[in-house]
């Protein structure tokens, strides 16, 4: 590891000049959140204006990754020699001219764009980074490179104390790195929260001459979005993880199984894997006798291979399905060889707990649940986006303080917890602490990470049934209860959110449920349920009200809901007769119009494009 103490003392120079140095420098968020809103059409009209003003050789534009702040994007930080770095938000092709005019060449930071300060002061009115109500109760240790460095730089990683945590490794012995990992408390960041230590254990215990090492990076959940975020942003504390827990069990070989819907995570890792080959990482036998490989496998976007025997079935190009166990992967996994398989946030908190020691780790979160875990905040909420709090959190912060509440005034609902396999929690569990047992005894789960926020206006029994539906899409159709109950329960809700359920519905959809939970092969179907017995437990009464007096309370099935037009506030414009898909409504050019119920398949289309307020629900 000389060679790369070598390249660390390099890479640190650059690195303080890079973030510390006053040159004027223009760093643009481009993850998928900040391209999708139009992040790379910004940069290259920053590019333009520079240009223009004779500071193309002077200023300097970076791609950097998400911060978090995903509800602000594009997120563009400007650092000039004058002025503290200032971050902007919302910014647009047409706000850059001004950004460059009035920030870069002027020294005067943009106050209505302005979104923090990069540094620990206040400046000029705008709140410190550190204090953002957003940042402020978070503790970014998997996120700690997200958004900070350029993401496709072994410098920058390198400098930050990259490849430390395995330098330390390799001062230990393998077992001892595994009692390193016991004692942080680490567990699964997958889903299921099994002691990281432990399981490495498992697989160290073979005696076998090959072993497997894998990383899931197979995100499904809807709403989910972390292990996109760390791919694309810091992807060697992947490697760096793998190639620890590579050391720890004995692995020669690792995969990366990351869906192919991840372009620019895939580009990313591409990137990361040549750069640590080059530097003698990978492929190279160390003096202890340690070689690695890592291997990127894409898969197609199939939820059940979230689930380790599938997605070892997807690497080895068959279908993807789970088996029983015994044997387990840690004995006869992928190609039948002793094989371990960690998510993408437990490799990259590997990585930090190596380098930072496991006490530094385990003083952070709760009693059993130790450190911290990244949400991805989606949904009816104010500050969409990915945080990292410490585990016991109380899930009100998370909510209120972080995610900003519910926008337009709205009222809280509920939040879905553990995707598609969670459940749904409501203002009663404000002061739940989010870990793994607090979730579990109100009935949801922490899961990879998703967090879906509903509001006043969102039909509990429709949630239900979308995410029903969507693990009954996605199940592999291998075991009976799960197969046939997600088709059985969705149809019952289908019934009911169609005016057409009887109150022996309720304890059909108990009793399928309670069964799939008992004896589906693997945690797909076990959990499948999860949404329908939480909205039953905490929203009976609009089962109820969808059953008995065939009303939606919140106004969400179309089937349960007529429109109507308030003649003295229809000015006749024809929007909603334009926007209408069947042609229910008339009225012409300047006259009040109508709806005619029968053609009417309350699609919503005239509420959304009125401007006049003329149109409502009931």
């Amino acid at each position: 590891m000389k060679n790369l103490e070598s390249k660390r003392e390099a890479s640190v120079i650059e690195w303080n000049e890079f973030a510390n140095s006053k040159k004027a420098r223009i760093l643009v968020g481009a993850a998928t959140c900040g391209r999708a809103a139009g992040a790379l059409d910004v940069m290259e009209e920053f590019k333009k204006q520079l240009a223009q003003a004779g500071l193309a050789d002077k200023v300097e534009v970076v791609e950097t990754a998400c911060i978090g702040l995903c509800y602000a994007e594009p997120l563009v930080e400007i650092r000039t020699e004058t002025t503290p770095s200032i971050l902007y938000s919302n910014v647009k092709v047409k706000d850059v001219a001004k950004l460059v005019e009035q920030h870069v060449q002027g020294g005067t930071p943009v106050k209505e764009k302005a979104e923090a300060v990069m540094g620990d002061e206040e400046f000029d009115g705008i709140v410190p980074f550190a204090k953002h109500p957003m940042i402020e109760l978070q503790k970014r240790i998997v996120l700690r490179n997200c958004g900070v460095i350029n993401p496709s730089s072994f410098e920058h990683y390198l400098a930050r104390g990259g490849y430390k945590g395995l330098e330390r490794s390799f001062s230990m012995t393998p077992e001892e790195v595994i009692e390193e990992m016991k004692n942080s408390g680490l567990r699964g960041r997958g889903g299921a929260g099994f002691s990281t230590g432990m399981k490495w254990s498992f697989a160290r215990a073979s005696k076998a001459d090959d072993k497997y090492i894998i990383c899931n990076a197979d995100e499904g959940d809807p709403g989910a979005f972390m292990d996109r975020s760390v791919l694309e942003g810091d992807p060697h504390s992947v490697i760096e993880g793998l190639m620890i827990a590579g050391y720890a069990i004995g692995a020669q070989h690792a995969y990366i199984y990351v869906r192919s819907e991840y372009p620019l995570a895939i580009e990313r890792l591409k990137n990361a894997i040549k750069q640590a080959e080059d530097a003698g990482l990978l492929k190279k036998k160390f003096d202890n006798g340690f070689e690695f490989e890592i291997k990127i496998k894409k898969g197609s976007g199939a939820f059940v291979c979230g689930e380790e025997t599938s997605l070892m079935a997807s690497i080895e190009g068959v279908r993807a399905m789970p088996r029983p166990k015994p044997p387990f992967p840690a004995n006869s996994g992928l190609f039948k060889k002793p094989t371990n398989i960690n998510n993408v946030e437990t490799l990259a908190a590997v990585s930090s707990i190596m380098r930072d020691g496991a006490e530094s780790y385990a003083s952070l979160g709760s009693e059993k649940s130790k450190g911290t875990k990244t949400f991805s905040l989606a949904g009816k909420i104010t500050r969409t986006g990915l945080i990292e709090v410490e585990l016991g959190t109380k899930l009100g912060d998370i909510i209120n303080k972080i995610g900003g509440g519910c926008p337009d005034g709205k009222t809280f609902k509920a939040v879905q917890t553990g995707g598609p396999s969670g459940g749904c929690l409501t203002p009663e569990h404000f002061d739940v602490p989010v870990d793994y047992e607090n979730l579990a005894a109100a009935g949801s789960i922490i899961g990879s990470g998703g967090m879906v926020v509903m509001n006043e206006d969102s039909c509990m029994v429709e949630v239900a049934k979308y995410f029903v539906g969507f693990t009954e899409n996605e199940s592999c159709g291998k075991c009976i209860p799960c197969r046939m109950g997600t088709q059985h329960v969705h149809m019952i809700l289908e019934k009911i959110t169609s005016g057409e359920g009887e109150m022996e519905d309720i304890e059909r959809l108990k009793k399928i449920a309670d069964t799939m939970k008992k004896s589906s092969l693997c945690g797909l179907g076990q959990t499948a349920p999860n949404p329908i017995l939480t909205t039953l437990r905490y929203f009976e009464d609009e089962y109820i009200a969808h059953i008995k007096d065939k009303k939606c309370p919140a106004l969400a099935c179309p089937k349960l809901v007529k429109f109507k037009v308030d003649a003295e506030k229809c000015t006749g414009c024809t929007l909603c007769e334009r926007a209408c898909p069947t042609g229910a409504i008339t009225g012409g050019l300047k006259n009040p119009h109508t709806i005619d119920l029968e053609k009417c398949i309350s699609c919503g289309a005239c509420l959304q494009t009125c401007r006049f307020g003329a149109i409502s629900r009931e």
